[in-house]
């Protein structure tokens, strides 16, 4: 047993967590787990032709944005996983939210790239340095020692359903400020129609960050889940943790396929034939399957072997990877398309809802939650600063149906790597799985 177990005595009061914690207290912070990436990422990806357009910019000069927030992202996991296990996760979450709204004013504005690569810059503070490690923790501490799978995997479905609503919201907004053609429509109208959707975003999401601010209580002392200082000792017994290590490719490789999901309408588009509005559904469709993966993944997954179901996941984003990669899916496979999607959805979403939901079998501190998550994401979620600039050069060097085949390639090749690593993973710890 790690010598952490032993600094802090922490287990037996966060299995009471989940009796005391009021009914809507998950419900919020899946709310507030989504909106707080509305702009940055969920926009971006149901409209990313219209994004493209709006912006008058090219794959490459989204993706250099995306990378700017990516590299202030891996700044901040470690620095603010280390704020999480100081400060409650209701009031570092509701000013993240707050402040991630106001950066919609300037998103609404249509800057240059170098205006936006600061805004992109802006949101990664944020997203991540303010929110990410205490929505972790906050749900980690909802699961109690005996339903981190059912705790990960709602919290998952229930953004991705947030998500998918607000996609559809979102498509509802701008096609009523668009003209009924699509396709004649000007660039002043579409940014108009556009700038919309946005105000609408951030309006919800600074609601939402007041919601959290006042009821993300769990019932208990915030105090029990806190500490007054974090010790160079303590970070180092989590370094020699082999979960962390693992944790950090594991998730490298399921977050490259979480990011290729915002192509999907782009495909769909350049691919399939499908107009913008058509392509944004198609999108939206895809936001819809994660919220059905993630809920199923989550009442299910607590009975078996969370690890092995783990390793399913990544088998299905080779596969799905696969299928897209090998050039038969056009505008006359209409049908393979749809299962194709489903295939990857199903894959990308399912390793979401549980690549932290094993941080219990692999006996990663409760306590030092924050600081863990801070340090396997400054691994695992480089793909922010690689990932989209890589699609955008794949995309623009070979137009079309070969570059989005390339983009499923490298799905494919992560996948594989991600599948191993968390083999590994279940063979170390899956025997601790009841």
């Amino acid at each position: 047993m790690s010598p952490l177990f032993r600094f802090h005595p922490f287990l037996v009061p966060f299995e009471n967590m989940q009796k005391s914690a009021p009914w809507y207290y998950l419900t919020l912070l899946i709310l507030a787990g989504e909106a707080v990436f509305i702009l940055p990422f969920m926009l971006p990806r149901v409209f990313r032709p219209t994004v493209l357009d709006v912006f008058q910019m090219t794959n490459v000069e989204w993706g250099l944005s995306a990378a700017v927030y990516g590299i202030v992202a891996m700044i901040s996991y470690p620095f603010g996983g280390i704020l999480a296990d100081i400060y409650p996760p209701r009031k570092l979450m509701a000013v993240a939210l707050w402040m991630t709204a106001l950066g919609g004013l300037v998103f609404a504005l249509f800057p240059s790239l170098e205006v936006l690569q600061v805004l992109f810059g802006y949101w990664g503070f944020t997203t991540i340095f303010l929110f990410w490690a205490p929505m972790i923790k906050a749900t980690r501490v909802w699961g109690g020692t005996t339903s981190q799978g059912k705790a990960f995997g709602l919290l998952d479905g229930g953004r991705g359903l947030t998500g998918a609503l607000f996609g559809l919201l979102g498509v509802f907004i701008y096609s009523q400020f668009i003209s009924e053609n699509v396709e004649t429509a000007s660039l002043l109208e579409k940014q108009e129609a556009f700038k919309y959707v946005i105000y609408c975003s951030s309006l919800i999401i600074a609601t939402i960050g007041a919601l959290t601010w006042f009821f993300l209580k769990s019932g208990i002392d915030e105090r029990e889940i806190i500490l007054q200082k974090i010790s160079v000792k303590q970070i180092g017994e989590v370094l020699k943790l082999p979960s962390v290590w693992l944790l950090m490719i594991i998730i490298l490789c399921a977050y490259v396929g979480y990011k290729i999901t915002d192509i999907v309408s782009q495909y769909a588009n350049e691919v399939m034939l499908y107009d913008e509005v058509k392509s944004a559904q198609v999108g939206t469709f895809f936001q819809f399957l994660r919220p059905t993966t993630g809920i199923l993944v989550g009442l299910i997954v607590d009975r078996y072997k969370i690890t092995l179901w783990l390793i399913l996941s990544f088998l299905a984003c080779t596969i799905g990877g696969i299928l897209f990669a090998s050039g038969s899916i056009g505008p006359s496979s209409t049908a393979l398309f749809f299962l194709s999607v489903v295939i990857i959805a199903t894959g990308v979403y399912a390793a979401r809802a549980l690549y932290f939901a094993v941080m219990q079998t692999g006996q990663i501190p409760l306590v030092l939650t924050g600081t863990a998550v801070g340090l396997i994401s400054l691994v695992g979620y480089t793909p922010d600063i690689f990932a989209s600039a890589t699609f955008g050069y794949l995309l623009d060097a070979n137009p079309g149906e070969r570059g989005h085949q390339n983009v499923f390639w490298m799905l494919t090749g992560f996948a594989l790597v991600g599948g191993t690593a968390a083999l590994i993973y279940h063979r170390l710890y899956g025997k601790r799985e009841m």
